[in-house]
């Protein structure tokens, strides 16, 4: 796979397969830094949420997949769009989206990551977009190390309290 050429495009309703198996591989690997937090959603949740992304007429979010010359969907890349703050609240209005990338284990270290993130931040500045977020989850070390290495830095804390 080391010679394989990657292509880097929207996605299509003809890739909702590949999606899935994406999202449910990593909800997986998610699942196994935290059962506590993370879990495995329903297969048909997930056919239904890409089919509606990628039905959507106003093209608010985006989804992109890096495919390599056979075909094959080696991972991808949402970037969902944040509304705007409503006027009673304190925080300035930023176009800013936040993106999640996931890409299959065998093609890591190949360069399909960066692709995505770049393509997405392309997708992005196209939108008016002045910033992204990637909500990692801090025992993901690989995940940060990631975006870090592409200048994503910490943009603050966020402080949660069970109530149960």
């Amino acid at each position: 796979m080391q010679d394989t050429k990657l292509t880097v495009r929207p996605a299509s309703l003809a890739d909702v397969p590949s999606l899935v198996e994406l999202r449910l591989a990593n909800a997986e690997a998610h699942l196994a830094l935290d059962a506590g937090t993370y879990r495995v959603p329903q297969r048909e949740a997930v056919v239904r949420h890409f089919t509606a992304m990628l039905t959507d007429e106003a093209g608010r979010d985006g989804v992109l997949v890096a495919e390599a010359d056979d075909g094959r969907v080696l991972g991808m890349i949402e970037v969902l769009v944040h509304s705007d703050p409503p006027e009673h609240r304190i925080l300035r209005p930023e176009p800013s989206a936040q993106v999640h990338t996931v890409v299959l284990p065998d093609a890591r270290g190949l360069g399909v990551g960066s692709a995505l993130l770049l393509a997405a931040e392309r997708w992005a500045t196209g939108r008016g977009i002045l910033y992204l977020s990637a909500g990692i989850y801090h025992r993901n070390v690989d995940a940060v190390r990631f975006y870090s290495r592409h200048g994503y830095t910490s943009a603050g804390l966020s402080l949660g309290k069970s109530l149960d």
